[in-house]
């Protein structure tokens, strides 16, 4: 079986290390949230200067409601998991040490994909603007 490493260094890493990046990832989303109000801004501006968004202006603008209410789940989620590590720490029972891993993998990939999109996104809304 071949061996991820970023599943191993998942593995070793501390849950203190853990709880820094989830904490990372809250501050994160927090300034993607500032971003998203920073286009629907410029979107608007568009709109008026120009009476209308085109067609692909009005699919950006539907792409950044979509983020904004992404947002909300992705806090959520982050915000649940910290929840668990709390469990973890207290070691309660039928909570296990390798769950929060996991989850924080899972996590960890979401928000990798969602950056990924987001920065997709945001060449997007420039180059439309520029084109302008």
């Amino acid at each position: 079986m071949e061996r991820n490493p970023n599943t191993e260094l998942l593995l070793e890493a501390s849950l203190d290390s853990l709880h820094r990046e989830s904490r990372e990832w809250l501050d994160t989303v927090a300034f993607w949230k500032d971003e998203t109000r920073f286009f629907r801004d410029l979107l608007e501006n568009k709109k008026k200067s120009f009476g209308n968004l085109s067609e692909y202006g009005k699919i950006l603008e539907d792409l950044n409601q979509l983020h904004e209410g992404l947002y909300d789940y992705l806090v959520d989620d982050i915000s649940e998991h910290e929840i668990f590590l709390g469990k973890v720490l207290k070691t309660e029972k039928g909570i296990a040490d390798a769950e929060y891993r996991e989850k924080h993998q899972k996590l960890k990939s979401r928000i990798n994909i969602f950056e990924r999109d987001f920065r997709a996104f945001k060449r997007m809304v420039f180059g439309y603007v520029k084109a302008l």
